[in-house]
């Protein structure tokens, strides 16, 4: 019980942190006179998946490959199902065309990417399966695209929502970077310590921990961001802040966990993987269910039934 209890504190230093990292930076760029949907999708984006990156970063140092793999997992399979459905039951969620036929895809592509690069056994009759450096580069690889159709949307788009900026002195903007940065990596280190010593102690694999405890805390800042969006009536927020995250996730968080070590996988972990290509298609389906690209408030409830399912069916397997 002290290592759970350690592990869910470890969360505390963890999200402080990669807040106040978002409202530093996003202050500091401000002053630059940085486009506030700039900051949107860059910024503010990269905070919210600050927590997964550092715990990943530490997991791949410490070579537990289960904690790596089950965190971008599990983070994904959250936000789709959980996230994304908490959203569409507060304010149905409307899809742009862009959003529709270029960002969900990316995020079903994703999905799919690391069901191949993570399965060397079945596509390449490898000895063993594992997301090795040159993979990790290839999905790195995939987020520059990301990045660079971003950028290019960033100059031919319209944008109507904005994202709140707090106004910070330089001074303070400075210091608030630096405590959030260390407060990451406080918060980082202690989850994965204390997720490894808690699995041991219970005598359970640290991939169930990583998809259960630890993927939902490291994806508190998406339903933060996401459920207060949706309240707004933001949904392009909405939609965009959870779909935004699982690329990066796994062409970014994951790219670099493998290029820091290789990334081994669990025969049982295929079986996330198809979640997360099931969470993926049913959202894009949903979409195109009824008079408009909707997803509403009786399809946010399915999602969530889906994900309480999984969670029921990982705690009794």
């Amino acid at each position: 019980m002290l290592s759970l209890l350690f592990l869910i504190l470890g969360f505390i230093p963890l999200i402080y942190g990669a807040e106040l990292l978002v409202d530093a930076s996003s202050s500091l760029a401000k002053r630059m006179d940085i486009p506030n949907i700039v900051i949107g999708l860059t910024i503010v984006a990269f905070g919210t998946s600050a927590p997964e990156l550092i715990v990943n970063i530490f997991s791949s140092i410490d070579h537990n490959s289960d904690i790596a793999l089950g965190n971008v997992l599990g983070s994904n399979i959250f936000n789709l199902l959980g996230i994304l459905g908490v959203a569409a039951i507060i304010y149905p969620l409307t899809v742009k065309t862009n959003t529709t036929w270029i960002e969900i895809p990316l995020c079903l592509l994703s999905s799919v990417v690391i069901l191949v690069v993570a399965n060397d056994m079945f596509f390449e009759s490898a000895s063993e399966s594992v997301i090795n450096r040159v993979d990790g580069i290839i999905l790195l690889l995939f987020f520059i695209i990301f990045i660079g159709y971003n950028i290019q949307m960033m100059k031919t788009g319209t944008f109507t929502e904005t994202v709140p900026v707090k106004s910070f002195s330089v001074k303070k903007a400075v210091l608030l970077v630096i405590a959030g940065l260390a407060l990451l990596v406080i918060g980082g280190r202690i989850i994965v310590m204390y997720a490894v010593e808690f699995a041991t102690d219970l005598g359970i694999s640290q991939r169930i921990i990583a998809l259960t405890i630890v993927s939902i805390g490291t994806s508190l800042p998406e339903l933060a961001t996401s459920a207060v969006a949706a309240k707004k009536k933001n949904v392009d927020i909405a939609i965009g802040n959870i779909v935004g995250s699982n690329i990066f996730n796994v062409f970014y968080v994951l790219g670099a966990s493998a290029v820091i070590y290789p990334v081994g996988k669990q025969p049982l972990s295929n079986i996330d993987m198809f979640v997360n290509v099931f969470a993926s298609l049913l959202v894009f389906t949903f979409i195109f269910t009824g008079k408009q690209r909707k997803i509403d408030r009786l399809e946010g409830s399915i999602l969530i039934f889906f994900y309480a399912a999984y969670i029921a069916a990982l705690i009794l397997m």
